[in-house]
């Protein structure tokens, strides 16, 4: 056997495994895959005699090029979010690249993905590596330009963002995630019945310029108003999640893990009395979005 073949069989051995770190480092199917195609080429190219642990090197490859990526990456196109959903729903065919992603995506956590892009590259290289691949901070350290403590704090750094900070007791919080949850399920379920159970007859809607329909009221009262708004729109539910958003139990939709849309409920005595739909960029980067704890 060839050395290139010999090679060639090791990389494929590797390929799943380091798509999978590409994928956490950057949010992006293609780029990963673009990320996974350059470690074969530097591989082609590499005298890898004295290598004794090629998956190791080829992980600290693919981090490399992932950072690299991450630094030079441009700010993404600002789409309407119905037009971005519109789009995936239509490309989601099975076996389709959109329908591959989309899986990948909720394999990986929606939620975390929404809050790994709010990193800086170097944070979110040190996370990944460290608390989802268990790389030592030893290796870390060389990849990210820094000393081991250093990288230690950029991936500290990142786990506090990941989690997020609770504003409600325990307790409390349990309770409200149950009423996102259960206002979510008849969202889902296009229940309007089940919906009226969670929505306060008072309740308050307020959308932004981007997520209210065109000619509609930014402002709606009424829950029986409201549930109509909501269920009028049902391919939204497909996406949405539920995490972490400034401490309280929120819905997020984040087509392919950029998030396009966060509601934020008002929650009392188990009923839902106010609904915060933004999709606004502006109004979103100022979002702290965290893991709920299942």
């Amino acid at each position: 056997m060839g050395e290139q073949t010999w090679l060639a069989e090791r990389f494929e051995a590797d390929r799943a495994h380091l798509r999978a770190v590409a994928y956490r480092m950057l949010g992006s199917l293609s780029e990963a895959e673009d990320a996974v195609q350059e470690a074969w080429l530097r591989l082609s190219r590499s005298d890898t005699s004295g290598v004794q642990n090629l998956s190791g090197w080829l992980t600290t490859v693919v981090a490399r090029v992932c950072l690299d990526m991450l630094r030079s990456r441009t700010s993404r196109r600002e789409e309407p979010l119905d037009a971005h959903l519109s789009a995936l729903l239509a490309a989601r065919e099975p076996g389709s690249e959109a329908d591959r992603e989309l899986q990948l995506a909720d394999s990986v956590g929606l939620a975390l993905l929404v809050v790994l892009e709010t990193l800086t590259p170097a944070e979110r290289v040190a996370f990944v590596l460290h608390d989802v691949f268990d790389l030592s901070f030893d290796e870390i350290a060389p990849i990210v330009g820094r000393t081991p403590v250093a990288a230690r704090q950029l991936a500290s750094r990142a786990r506090r963002r990941v989690k997020g900070t609770a504003a409600l007791p325990k307790a409390d919080l349990a309770e409200k995630r149950r009423v996102v949850d259960a206002y979510l399920a008849a969202v889902r379920g296009g229940d309007f019945e089940a919906l009226l159970t969670v929505l306060d007859p008072d309740i308050v809607l307020r959308t932004d310029r981007m997520v209210a329909p065109a000619g509609a009221p930014a402002v709606l009262r009424g829950a029986a108003a409201v549930a109509q708004r909501v269920l009028a729109a049902p391919h939204r539910g497909r996406f949405a999640r539920v995490a972490l958003v400034n401490g309280v139990p929120a819905i997020i939709i984040a087509p392919r893990g950029r998030l396009a849309l966060a509601i934020i409920p008002t929650i009392a005595d188990g009923k839902i009395v106010a609904l915060d739909a933004i999709a606004e960029p502006a109004r979103l980067r100022e979002l702290e979005v965290g893991l709920l704890e299942d």
